[in-house]
């Protein structure tokens, strides 16, 4: 990705009341740290880019654990977000709202005047593209958010209502529209000088920006019918958008990573190189962050009961350098040269392994390993302290799990998605050696979170999605099948694309026989496409819904299409509520059985120091005032998490 140094970055503030930024910057004209007035306003772009997607990034990694297919323990917010446990924390709400708002909405104001000042209507379109969609973000985790208030002078701004936010937004995005189809004045710097996501093409951000918008719209499905830009229902509109927006992956907006470990860092936030993807922060280089569940492993394996594995599950599904044993589970796939095996699912549906400590993370015996009474582990015997008991001997040569837990010892069979990378992790591929530097000990990691899998920002898999969604609604089964299967297609040959990168830059070689890495064949392809996902004959909304589930995961959209579809196990196919939330009462305090999670709680920073602007909106806000009180406030509800936003009910 590229990126500029010289670029005016936002200052920590603890409200969304932002001052001007010559409050803030008082500073000599150095270009590499630039005043208010002299930040150019196509070096911003770049890195409001990089803080626009950064943020939704970091806040998808985690409400992706609401939705099934993903485990993540060893963090406390992501496993009680896979258990539904919001009794503590479960968002990253803080990370959502600050990324957007401190170094990159407070830059797009003066982004936006000065690139219309100069005649560059492209850059004043990528501002108010910008400012929609985080404000968007907004709504959709938070349901309400100063708006008209909000980046002026005011250090407690108002909050405005979901509503007003939403369709804000939408204004905001049909004007970037409008900019985008503009003429530049000659002198304008080409739009190509600072954008990082559609490489300066302006067609290719008008294809972007339609289909955000056909996103939006179909965010409305509980709505009456009748025009968006009263807040309805609009399906005629969300059509007559796709048919402007993507139409291959050739036209996807998307920002490429790089995994060279450079020096550009990024400072506002986690102080890590911008180059790779925020991904692999989040869920990616961290050995615990990532393990399958069985409804998505049997989603992958066997879809709808069809009997034909989907080609991307060895892809999304991690796999661990192993040898076969007597002991091995029939179930577990291998590798045609038999080196490596794929993980299996954990059932946290039925199952209590979340409560009981798993699944727990291998670890790896490059010789016999011993593991005394306290857990601990040493690789000669002799070195046992005297006194205490060996209570497990760990042939060489061996995976196993270093838990003092018995029953966790067959979590072998779970293979963590901890990635690699020969940049920020200075490896010599992709793997990650859990021994170091033992090749037998090497895991493959999962497609999604390595350093340099790209960000789709708005991509034809998605316009495919939401096309056979409105299809579907409509009647036309036909047609929505045509749509879906495509997706499903549009998907499959993105990640293909991407595993083919993969192993075309493999230095030693090592990859071309994992199965995680390597190109699907055209004839696997083709088999799940012809005999895996179903006919026009019958095609269900929930045979799209989980498909686009499977193509989208990681992003905003699949906690807000459970949601909009009421979290139905009909609509999500394999899904139902975590054994853990069903079987611990102190739950239901937060997620009463009868209800769904529906929301984040604001940040701390708001509920501490914009608490009277958040109690005034509570009137405007359905059922706010009806939550059982805690602390007070409607917004200190235990229960805040139950409370539809605007664009997940029925209300006008």
């Amino acid at each position: 990705m590229k990126l500029f140094k010289s670029i005016l970055m936002g200052a920590a503030v603890l409200t969304l009341g932002l001052t001007s930024c010559n409050d803030y910057l008082d500073i000599n004209n150095d270009p590499n740290t630039p005043t208010a007035e002299s930040a150019i306003y196509y070096n911003r772009l770049p890195w409001c880019q990089f803080y626009s997607i950064a943020g939704p990034s970091i806040a998808a990694s985690n409400a992706s654990f609401y939705c099934g297919q993903i485990i993540r323990t060893g963090n406390a917010r992501g496993l009680n977000a896979t258990k539904w446990n919001f009794s503590t924390g479960t968002t990253r709400a803080a990370n959502a709202q600050q990324w957007f708002l401190v170094p990159c909405a407070s830059n797009l104001g003066d982004m936006y005047d000065k690139a219309m000042a100069a005649g560059a209507y492209h850059y004043a379109g990528a501002a108010k593209f910008m400012r929609a969609y985080g404000f968007m973000e907004m709504v959709d985790l938070f349901g309400e958010c100063p708006y008209t208030d909000a980046l002026g002078e005011a250090v407690t701004p108002k909050y405005d209502t979901g509503k007003t936010v939403f369709l804000g937004a939408l204004a905001e995005l049909d004007e970037a529209i409008e900019l985008f189809q503009r003429t530049q004045e000659s002198g304008a710097e080409p739009l190509s000088t600072g954008d990082s996501w559609n490489g300066g093409d302006p067609a290719k951000w008008l294809k972007m920006c339609y289909l955000i918008k056909a996103r939006w719209l179909n965010h409305l499905s509980k709505k009456q019918k009748g025009s968006y830009k009263e807040g309805k229902y609009d399906p005629e509109e969300i059509l007559a958008c796709l048919e402007k927006a993507q139409k291959s992956n050739a036209d996807n907006a998307q920002v490429n990573h790089e995994d060279n470990n450079s020096s550009t860092h990024d400072h506002e936030g986690w102080d890590e190189p911008v180059d790779y993807s925020t991904f692999y922060s989040c869920i990616g280089m961290n050995s615990n962050a990532y393990f399958v569940t069985k409804m998505f492993y049997d989603n992958l394996t066997n879809f709808n009961g069809y009997g034909v594995e989907d080609p991307r599950a060895d892809k999304f599904i991690p796999w661990a350098r192993s040898r076969k044993s007597a002991d091995t589970p029939a179930e577990i796939k291998w590798s045609p040269d038999g080196k490596w095996r794929r993980a299996l699912g954990a059932d946290i549906q039925n199952t209590n392994i979340l409560t009981l400590g798993g699944p727990f993370a291998s670890s790896y015996a490059n010789v016999e390993t011993y593991i005394d009474e306290d857990n601990k582990v040493y690789t000669e015997r002799g070195k046992v302290p005297a006194g205490k008991d060996i209570i497990r001997i760990i042939p060489a040569k061996s995976w196993y799990c270093n838990s003092a837990n018995d029953a966790r010892q067959g979590d072998t069979i779970y293979i963590q998605g901890r990635c690699g990378g020969t940049g920020y992790y200075a490896g010599k591929d992709q793997f990650i050696r859990i021994a170091s530097g033992v090749d037998e000990s090497a895991i493959s990691g999962h497609f999604h979170g390595r350093p340099t899998t790209p960000t789709i920002i708005a991509g034809y898999s998605e316009a495919c999605f939401i096309k056979a969604e409105v299809l579907m609604r409509n009647g036309d089964k036909g047609g929505a099948f045509a749509a879906y299967k495509e997706g499903i297609k549009a998907n499959i040959d993105f990640v293909n694309s991407v595993c083919q990168m993969w192993v075309n830059a493999d230095a030693t070689g090592g990859m071309k026989d994992c199965p995680s890495f390597t190109p699907m064949t055209a004839s696997e392809i083709n088999n799940f496409l012809d005999n895996g996902i179903g006919t026009a004959a019958n095609i269900t909304m929930g045979m799209i819904m989980t498909q686009k589930q499977i193509a989208m995961l990681f992003t905003l959209e699949q906690w807000n299409d459970m949601r909009r579809h009421d979290y139905s196990e009909t609509d999500f196919i394999g899904w139902h509520k975590p054994y853990d939330y069903l079987n611990t009462p102190s739950y239901w305090d937060y997620l009463p059985q009868d209800k769904l999670p529906r929301r984040w709680q604001q940040a701390s920073y708001e509920l501490n120091y914009n608490s009277a602007n958040l109690q005034a909106i509570g009137a405007e806000v359905p059922g706010a005032l009806d939550l059982p009180a805690s602390g007070g406030a409607w917004f200190r509800s235990n229960q805040i998490w139950t409370l539809p936003v605007w664009w997940d009910s029925t209300q006008e």
